[in-house]
């Protein structure tokens, strides 16, 4: 296969059929590095249709990298909830600050310096580098992926092939110069809108052509999967606690962990084991179950399981890091899916 000859035909359909979205420039539109920077970070591990609004939010309430930059962190996570992965958020406040106070709000171009900032990772510098400033990268997604792996029909699988398939992109993406951030966009939207996971548009490809699996017939088939193992179950409650002046208490997380320096309602230990009462609410005798305040949610590496109590507090002291808030002035919004479906429940 011609890799040139190859990005040729990627490039001719892309230049009509590329998908709108909001951080990307539109042609003959410098891109913008900070927009970029952005959606990359809000895209990692969530859907396109799920960040636009999020992206649309952020860049209204913080224009530039310096604003977002002396945000308060605590903004920036209330902003992000509902997205996930909050140790994202975290860094990507953490990064702003770096750009805007120590690079003078000049992004790195190359790939090396980029890997240097909070939350870029190897393949987050690449597409800055090639998308932002148009520099040859390797950029390689779960798209760029799936594409790989159907193209050379590549029967080793995920996770393992991993490396195999970024070496099949490299060699097609090597010598591309003059367009390096349109082609790596080019095969993120090949892969989310022709080469998709089940019934793929194998007649509208522009580089069926060269695509093994394709001319086997069963493009479906790859890229081909290791078993799933089941996700483990963890357990626990999760409390609606008010005070006489109705007031709720509410928890901020610690600043490391899962949900790390987010807001939510109290709970207790989650654990594989039979759940049991955190520590400072057990011995409350007013505290019952709520039958019909189960929680369950899927995380990345578990699933959460949580029984709804509650109970109202007269007196005493609060554990640390937990606070009262006024029920008139909370909306939910700002929490985490976790807790804002409890927050439904109880509503």
């Amino acid at each position: 296969m011609n890799p040139a000859v190859f990005r040729r035909s990627l490039l001719k359909w892309y230049d009509t059929h590329k998908r709108a979205m909001p951080w990307r420039a539109v042609s003959g539109q410098t891109p913008n590095p900070y927009h970029v920077w952005l959606s990359e970070i809000m895209l990692q591990q969530t859907t396109v249709q799920a960040v636009i609004p999020y992206f649309l939010k952020f860049v209204k309430t913080w224009p530039s990298v310096e604003k977002l930059a002396k945000a308060d962190q605590q903004d920036v996570l209330n902003a992000w909830a509902g997205l996930g992965y909050y140790a994202r958020a975290r860094n990507l406040h953490k990064c702003a600050q770096v750009i805007a106070f120590e690079r003078g709000g000049v992004f790195p171009e190359e790939e090396k310096e980029l890997l240097k900032l909070p939350g870029v990772g190897p393949y987050t510098a690449a597409a800055i580098r090639s998308i932002a400033f148009n520099k040859s990268a390797n950029v390689v997604d779960g798209n760029v992926e799936r594409v790989m792996a159907r193209i050379y029909a590549v029967n080793e699988p995920l996770p393992d092939s991993k490396e195999t398939l970024k070496s099949h992109a490299a060699f097609l993406a090597a010598g591309e110069t003059k367009r390096a951030g349109d082609y790596a966009q080019s095969l993120m939207d090949l892969g989310a809108t022709i080469c998709t996971p089940t019934s793929p548009k194998c007649l509208l490809c522009p580089v069926s052509l060269y695509c093994k699996a394709n001319a086997q017939g069963n493009p479906e088939t790859y890229p081909v999967k290791a078993e799933k193992k089941p996700k483990p179950v963890r357990k626990g409650y999760i409390y609606w606690i008010e005070n006489k002046r109705g007031e709720i208490l509410l928890h901020r997380r610690p600043e490391k962990g899962l949900l790390g320096g987010m807001i939510g309602f109290p709970t207790s230990e989650w654990t594989e084991k039979k759940a049991a009462h955190h520590s400072a609410f057990a011995q409350v005798k007013s505290l019952k179950k709520l039958p019909n305040a189960k929680v369950k949610h899927v995380f990345t590496h578990f699933e959460l399981h949580l029984q709804g109590a509650q109970t109202r507090i007269h007196t005493g002291r609060i554990p640390e890091d937990h606070f009262w808030q006024r029920l008139d002035d909370f909306d939910g919004k700002a929490l985490p899916t976790v807790f804002r479906k409890f927050y439904k429940l109880l509503k």
